[in-house]
C-alpha cells in the first residue's frame, strides 16, 4: 500500500482588497500514521504552559505573555523529522494586472495555491489535503483546487491527490501550527517589528532553520520551504 500524507494548509493576506500587499500561502505536512500523535504531543505543549487541550493556537494571538508556548511549539516542529513546512509568499499583490492576463483574483489564487503544492506532492502516495474553512465559497474551491491539481498531475483517477476538504482550524491542531509559521513569515516580510513575542518567535524559527525566511530557500529543502513569487514582467 502506499504511503498517506495529510498536507495542512492556511494563509494569511489572500484577499484582492484587503489592504494588505504582501500574501502567504503555506502548509506543514506529515505521515497519516503519526499525525494523531503529533496532534497529541502539540496538546500536550499546550497544558505545560497552563493552557487547555482545546486552546487555539494563532499567530494573532501570539504575545510577549505567551512566547513560551510558541516557542516550544517552534522547537517542536524543529525536532520532529515528521513535519515539514512550505510556504509561497507574494511581496506585493498591488501591482497585480489580472486583466492583462485574462484573470480574475480568484483565478490567480488557485495558481498559487497550485504553486504552493506542486512541489510537496509525493506522486508516489496518497496525498489528502485540508484546509482551513474560510468563508461560504470555501466548497467550491476545494473542487476547484482538487480538479487543477489532479489535472496538473495528470491524476485523474484521483489516486495521488486522494482528497481536498475544509476542517475547522479549531479542531486541527496541525493547520493551527501552518497558521503560526505563515504568520511569520508573513510577519517578517510586511516588515513589522511592534510585537516583541512575534519577533522572538520569528528569530527562533531563523536560528533552527538557517533562512532569512525572506529570501526563497532551496526547491528541495524538506524541512523548512520558502518560495518568494514575482509576477512575470511585461516587456
Amino acid at each position: 500500500m502506499p504511503q498517506i500524507i495529510n498536507i495542512y494548509c492556511d494563509e494569511s493576506c489572500h484577499l484582492e482588497n484587503d489592504n494588505q500587499k504582501v500574501m502567504v500561502l503555506g502548509a506543514v505536512w506529515c505521515p497519516f500514521e503519526k499525525k494523531d500523535e503529533i496532534f497529541e504531543r502539540i496538546r500536550e505543549i499546550k497544558l505545560k504552559h497552563g493552557m487547555n487541550r482545546d486552546f487555539e493556537i494563532k499567530w494573532t494571538k501570539v504575545s510577549n505573555s505567551k512566547v513560551d508556548l510558541y516557542l516550544d511549539l517552534v522547537d517542536y516542529f524543529f525536532d520532529d523529522d515528521d513535519l515539514h513546512f512550505r510556504a509561497l509568499v507574494v511581496p506585493d499583490k498591488s501591482i497585480l494586472r489580472h486583466e492583462e492576463l485574462n484573470q480574475d483574483h480568484d483565478t490567480w489564487y488557485y495558481k498559487m495555491y497550485f504553486n504552493m503544492l506542486k512541489v510537496l506532492i509525493d506522486p508516489h502516495a496518497k496525498n489528502r489535503i485540508f484546509l482551513d474553512i474560510k468563508d461560504t465559497r470555501s466548497a467550491d474551491k476545494t473542487r476547484k483546487l482538487h480538479e487543477v491539481l489532479c489535472n496538473e498531475k495528470y491524476d485523474f483517477h484521483k489516486e495521488i491527490i486522494e482528497n481536498i476538504q475544509t476542517v475547522r482550524s479549531h479542531e486541527v491542531e496541525l493547520i493551527q501550527l501552518a497558521d503560526l509559521l505563515i504568520g511569520a513569515v508573513s510577519y517578517i516580510n510586511r516588515g513589522l517589528n511592534e510585537n516583541l513575542g512575534k519577533l522572538s518567535v520569528i528569530e527562533r524559527i531563523k536560528k533552527r532553520s538557517g533562512y532569512s525566511l525572506t529570501l526563497t530557500t532551496y526547491l528541495k529543502e524538506n524541512k523548512l520551504n520558502i518560495f518568494i513569487w514575482h509576477p512575470r514582467r511585461s516587456f
